[in-house]
């Protein structure tokens, strides 16, 4: 986009929000759930097809190497220093012929080319090597839009008495935005990490983090979240 576009683009989202939060407010919504007393960090398909660029779900460069990349790796130095539990999830399915009889990928093939994450070409799905988990962290593999869905994630956290999950990856406004949502349906806290989530179209990330303030959780800058993550730890070892 061109700076002019971006700066209408900005103009017409900043008006679409405030007559939102007008009626938001009237009627209730954008409360706040707080962080809770025992975090962890769910890192949603920051994997090579979306944070490299040439595959069909390469997301905005610029950000994810500008924001997401290094809020991502602040957030995690904090989680490994004071040993905060870290999920990565990532997305890859092994039957990916389109005309097969049986396939993983359901039916979400004929909207998007998921396709083109085949399990056999680990390079794709592999987290990327700027954020890759280390001993101890755990990678999840799923197959549908929410990490939750069909996966073991609520179950692990339950099992390591996380109250509060920081959710960061992409995109807005599919896999993130679904985890999130099922994330509070779980009966998690649920903190969507601002400068850690990413897309690829503009203004999706805008609209769908203000959305989510509203109704799902809160949306919190990097810095608060790793003060977070910092005060919680040394609490814990205090």
């Amino acid at each position: 986009m061109s700076q002019l576009d971006e700066k209408e683009l900005d103009r017409v989202l900043t008006a679409a929000f405030e007559a939102s939060t007008r009626i938001y407010q009237e009627r209730g919504f954008q409360r706040r759930i707080g962080f809770g007393k025992r975090p962890a960090l769910v890192s949603v398909d920051l994997a090579n097809a979306w944070t490299r660029p040439g595959n069909p779900f390469t997301c905005d460069m610029e950000k994810m190497d500008a924001e997401i990349i290094p809020g991502m790796q602040r957030l995690l130095e904090a989680c490994r220093r004071h040993g905060h539990p870290v999920i990565h999830v990532t997305t890859a399915y092994d039957i990916t012929d389109r005309d097969a009889k049986f396939t993983d990928m359901g039916l979400w093939h004929h909207k998007i080319p998921v396709e083109a994450v085949n399990i056999k070409d680990k390079e794709l799905w592999a987290i990327d090597s700027r954020i890759a988990p280390i001993e101890g962290e755990y990678v999840l593999l799923k197959k549908r839009a929410s990490s939750f869905h069909g996966t073991e994630l609520a179950g692990l956290l339950q099992a390591n008495g996380v109250d509060t999950i920081l959710v960061t990856g992409v995109t807005a406004t599919a896999c993130v935005r679904t985890t999130i949502c099922d994330g509070l349906q779980e009966g998690f806290r649920t903190i969507a990490v601002r400068e850690c989530i990413g897309d690829r179209t503009p203004g999706a990330v805008a609209w769908n983090l203000y959305d989510i303030d509203a109704k799902f959780a809160d949306v919190e800058g990097v810095d608060d979240c790793v003060a977070y993550l910092e005060r919680v730890g040394n609490a814990a070892k205090a």
